[in-house]
């Protein structure tokens, strides 16, 4: 009996371990993506900025070659 008690100690202190490891790496993770978060917006707003300024600098004027001569 004292046998069965020790295994199933030993047992749960194991599952204790692995449950704390999952936890750190969890954790690890969702700094992770925080992080990529972040970066993905900083991305996106530059994104829209550099489009804004594209769109801005457009101006629709035909080519040289389309001076209108016949």
């Amino acid at each position: 009996m004292e046998n069965r008690i020790e295994r199933l100690e030993s047992a749960v202190a194991q599952q204790d371990n692995t449950i704390e490891e999952l936890n750190q790496m969890v954790f690890r993770q969702q700094q992770q993506i925080d992080e990529l978060e972040k970066k993905l917006g900083l991305l996106a707003a530059k994104y829209r900025e550099m489009a804004e300024a594209a769109d801005a600098g457009i101006v629709d004027t035909p080519p040289p070659h389309y001076g209108g001569r016949s």
